[in-house]
């Protein structure tokens, strides 16, 4: 048998992918892991296949993909025996928007293993159903403050999809995700690529953060020419502002390092309107290490001032949607911001998914 056909499994009969003019459909690449802060692209991609029209089109080898050592599934016991078992699963679904358009959406666990004959697999795929475009989300934490709208960074090979908005500006040496190599390699192959890298607050990156997911949802809209509905998720962020909100309340020491952040995040938008990166990317962009020193350093000048209450909690939810408590010294690193690329589309090697 051929090693690749045991990669992913195709539905029979295939779901109707292509628009009513003719045009294949965009590719959306959510998947969870290493650059998710927040659970934003885990959220976005089940608000997307559960909002809207959805048909499974193929499911990828979790055994093949994953490693369960690092990445245990949750077994369920009832107090007798097992009985239940939750596997990751990495999936295709074909999506319409509100509009009637199709669209294919990669999302699940990002694989832990076989990376270059996973995404030789995703170019197969892609070729078989005529892929237009290919958009990759991913959320990363940074030092902003939740009381601010989450801001996007923009990347990809063709600059026409990403119209004005914010890129990072400097070359950058970072940690891979299988999304970033899913990127470049269909570049490679020809095909428009796109990403897209919410912002959300580094003290909320291990809680779920809704407020990310609806402006990657909003953004994805305008990048990808499709309608898509976001409510639900702006209501879900209103709940969880208020939330954070109400814990962050009386704490003086985080209240001063979210006050902190409102002004660097306000001085950064004064200076967009002035045609200024948000990121100032006309200056050398702070590395994560240095941004967590900087934080650390103010703490280290608030604990000399006296006796700080107690901020760190554990940084899990009990329930989806529940924020965990804030925690100021947070400053896990989730970099994605591969250097932007540019190529043409080029004729497929070898257009059968089943090779």
């Amino acid at each position: 048998m051929d090693d690749k056909s045991t990669l992913y499994e195709l539905e029979f009969p295939a779901p109707q992918v292509t628009g009513e003019e003719g045009t294949g459909p965009v590719l959306v690449h959510a998947m969870e892991g290493f650059a998710d802060a927040g659970h934003a692209v885990a959220l976005a991609a089940d608000h997307l296949r559960e909002s809207l029209d959805s048909e499974l089109v193929a499911t990828f080898s979790a055994d093949e993909l994953i490693d369960y050592r690092s990445r245990r599934p949750t077994m369920t016991f009832s107090g007798e025996e097992f009985t239940d078992v939750e596997m990751p699963s990495l999936t295709i679904h074909a999506i319409r928007d509100n509009s009637g358009r199709p669209f294919l959406l990669l999302a699940g666990a990002e694989p832990d293993l076989r990376w270059e004959r996973f995404v030789d697999a995703v170019r197969r795929l892609s070729d078989h159903f005529n892929v237009s475009s290919v958009i990759g989300l991913n959320a990363i934490p940074m030092a902003i403050p939740h009381t601010r709208p989450s801001t996007i960074t923009a990347h990809g090979s063709d600059p026409t999809m990403l119209g004005d908005l914010p890129r990072w500006g400097s070359e950058l040496k970072i940690p891979a995700s299988a999304s970033m190599l899913v990127e470049l390699r269909m570049a490679q192959h020809g095909y428009s690529t796109a990403g897209l890298s919410v912002h959300v607050p580094h003290y909320l990156s291990q809680a779920q953060y809704p407020a990310a997911s609806a402006r990657l949802i909003e953004t994805l809209s305008t990048v990808a020419g499709l309608d898509l509905p976001v409510a639900a998720l702006e209501n879900a962020a209103g709940t969880v502002r208020a939330q954070i909100d109400s814990e962050v309340a009386g704490n003086t020491e985080v209240e001063s390092v979210v006050a902190a952040l409102e002004s660097q995040y306000d001085a950064f938008t004064a200076a967009a309107d002035e045609k200024a990166s948000l990121l100032a990317a006309e200056e050398k962009l702070p590395s994560g290490d240095e941004l967590g020193a900087e934080l650390e350093r103010y703490l280290a000048e608030q604990d000399n001032l006296g006796s700080p209450g107690d901020t760190e909690a554990d940084a899990s939810t009990t329930e989806p949607g529940a924020p965990s408590q804030v925690s100021p010294e947070s400053d896990e690193r989730h970099d994605d911001a591969p250097p932007r690329r540019s190529g043409g589309r080029h004729a497929a090697e070898d257009r059968d998914p089943e090779a």
